[in-house]
């Protein structure tokens, strides 16, 4: 847990008062709670993970439920309006900004989106439903999407438009 925080502590650039930062302490915390085996043991400390949870999400305005899977790196970068499903998962060094969602897009339909490594989800954005976001994708600000995204992709606007983005070549030229 605590080499977790230590990470979190280094995607939020050392920033102890990042209110994102708190909310991925409590998570971390929230996810050690179940490794204890003992059932009368793990009851304390999750009362004690739902008041802290509780606490961020009014304070902060951030719901980082523990059931969600998130990658190493991973970064709320701003607070606020923050609504993360516990149904979603990230891959590494994403970041996500104020307002944004990730989540249902209907209730009877409890599946959230797959989220590769290094997207980057602008202030605003919403995505919703089952659906895969490929990796180095970047969500515009206010997008809302419900369409899966391929790798190296934009997506923007209402729904949103899928931006395919060239591929830097590796190689030399000659």
């Amino acid at each position: 847990m605590f080499k977790n925080i230590r990470a979190d502590l280094a995607a939020h650039q050392g920033d102890w008062g990042a209110q994102g930062f708190w909310a991925m302490v409590i998570y971390r915390f929230g996810r050690w709670r179940y490794t204890l085996a003992n059932r009368w043991l793990r009851m304390p400390f999750s009362l004690l993970y739902k008041i802290a949870f509780k606490g961020v999400q009014v304070v902060a305005g951030i719901e980082l439920p523990c059931e969600v899977e998130v990658g190493q790196g991973f970064r709320i970068d701003h607070f606020g309006g923050v609504v993360v499903s516990g149904f979603a998962s990230f891959g590494d060094h994403c970041v996500i900004r104020n307002g944004v969602t990730v989540g249902l897009r209907r209730t009877d339909e409890p599946t959230a989106p797959k989220i590769g490594h290094h997207v980057d989800i602008g202030a605003g954005a919403k995505v919703l439903g089952p659906i895969t976001i490929g990796d180095y994708v970047v969500i515009g600000a206010n997008a809302v999407v419900i369409t899966d995204v391929p790798d190296n992709a934009i997506a923007v606007g209402i729904p949103a438009r899928i931006i395919l983005r060239r591929q830097r070549s590796t190689s030399k030229a000659d």
